[in-house]
């Protein structure tokens, strides 16, 4: 009998449970793109990007073994079980999802295929394990993140990942689907602006995802430890946007670096447990893309101002190391994870502007917004998630500039106005006597802004709010 395979976050041939529980037989292989059940949930612009082409690597990689893509737009609820009864479909198979929305898309789909008598089949696709599958000693989810990592330790290794399937066999009766271009995904010229430098730094797909994760392992996983939180080195993967869009399974990358054997494998692996365990916490806490982990902190006095987030988001804040991360944000669609926590610390702390701005705005120019990832980490960088550093914890940003790009090397890539400053004054300009930044050739307040606020009055807002959060609740 025929199958369906509906591709959702798992854009690949190799090590897709999904595809492989279908190839045996006759299959149809589908990807609908379902923004009105995504809501404010659904692809962000640089995300739209990265998903038109894995969607054309994912055709030419399906065609190579005999088989289509089928691309649709719309309602996922109807196309679906109206294409698996175009084929004679008995199973639609496909990679589990966490996020709330696509829960709820997914059992309006199986209460769909049921009554015509098909089934919904689920797959370990995008993780390494099912997360209401792992349980603390007591039976409930994990809440922070060092047990559970350890706990997933525990368990072992992972299976291998399954091999590629050499042939597929098309199912006959499939209609045709829309080309690429139908989804709407790549605006008609002109490219936007912040778009043109992601071919220069990025390879969407499969085989893209293979080159840089074998480099990675070869290159970079040996000083992973000592490397990952200097900016200006190649020292961390690179591979979210990959396992974002599934064109790596976690499992493929934790066998790559076990396979390497080299000393950063486990300062690395922990870094995919910690995506899991934001799966696990999302999945248990469907709210926390916009309401705090600890709920008190649904009353922290927030100072929503316009133009101190418009300055954050352009890189326009007078904190050359927060501002050099912005900007690589912007033309990248990707920013150093080190920086993500100063630049946002600075948002949240010394600005007081709510997380979700932060969250929202990563959201639409990351090319790996990950739902659970993005919103695990803003949590915890506001300090009001699981594992949260605690708020009165504040970033001072030029002493982080200072520990993590020491030689400037960050800085004077994305801040080049800043470029010919000496190191003693690159992460605060402003304390450079007037000779050095003429010679230089900087003007505070043309060529680079001066601080937004200053460290010690932000710290001291931060401390303060935090105060007043505290205080409201004791008296409550």
């Amino acid at each position: 009998m025929p199958r369906l395979v509906w591709f959702r976050q798992d854009l690949r041939i190799a090590d897709n449970p999904a595809l492989a529980a279908a190839a045996e037989g006759p299959l149809l292989c589908v990807y609908v793109l379902d923004d009105a059940a995504a809501g404010r949930w659904a692809h962000g612009g640089a995300q739209r990007w990265w998903l038109h082409h894995s969607l054309a690597a994912l055709e030419r990689a399906l065609a190579a073994r005999g088989a289509a893509l089928h691309l649709a737009r719309g309602s996922a609820r109807e196309i679906i079980p109206r294409l698996a009864a175009a084929i004679g479909a008995g199973e639609v198979h496909a990679g589990r999802l966490t996020e709330p929305w696509a829960r709820a898309r997914d059992e309006a789909v199986h209460r769909a295929l049921e009554a015509e008598g098909r089934r919904l089949v689920l797959h370990t696709s995008s993780l390494l394990h099912e997360p209401h599958r792992i349980r603390t000693g007591q039976g409930r989810p994990y809440s922070v993140y060092t047990p559970f990592a350890r706990a997933l330790f525990a368990l072992g290794e992972p299976p291998p990942p399954l091999p590629a399937p050499a042939r597929l066999l098309p199912a006959p009766g499939a209609p045709e689907g829309l080309p690429l271009a139908a989804l709407g995904l790549i605006p008609a010229p002109p490219i936007p602006e912040w778009w043109r430098e992601f071919p220069a730094h990025w390879t969407p797909g499969e085989a893209g995802a293979a080159e840089r994760l074998a480099r990675f392992a070869r290159a970079a996983l040996p000083a992973y430890g000592a490397r990952r939180n200097t900016p200006g080195v190649e020292g961390t993967s690179g591979l979210s946007p990959h396992l974002r869009f599934g064109e790596l399974s976690p499992r493929q990358v934790w066998h790559a670096a076990r396979a390497a054997g080299a000393r950063g494998e486990d300062a690395f692996l922990k870094e995919i447990l910690w995506r899991e365990f934001a799966h696990h916490l999302l999945w248990h806490r469907p709210d926390m893309p916009e309401q705090p982990l600890q709920q008190g902190f649904a009353r922290f006095p927030w100072r929503p101002d316009a133009a101190l987030l418009r300055a954050w988001r352009r890189g326009r804040t007078g904190y050359p190391i927060v501002d050099a991360g912005m900007r690589q944000l912007w033309r990248m669609g990707w920013m150093h994870n080190r920086v993500r926590m100063i630049a946002g610390s600075l948002l949240v702390k010394h600005l007081l502007q709510p997380w979700q701005e932060g969250a929202a705005w990563f959201w639409d120019t990351l090319l790996d917004g990950d739902l659970a990832s993005n919103s695990a980490s803003w949590q915890w960088v506001a300090g009001c998630g699981a594992d949260a550093a605690p708020y009165f914890r504040v970033f001072n940003p030029v002493l982080q500039g200072e520990k993590f790009d020491t030689d400037g090397a960050y800085v004077r890539r994305w801040v080049p106005e800043l470029a010919r400053l000496p190191d003693r004054f690159l992460h605060k300009p402003w304390e450079a006597p007037e000779a050095v930044l003429r010679a230089a050739g900087v003007a505070l307040g043309r060529d680079y802004p001066r601080p937004v606020i200053q460290h010690g009055e932000g710290r001291a807002r931060a401390l303060a709010a935090y105060a007043a959060l505290r205080g409201a609740a004791e008296a409550a």
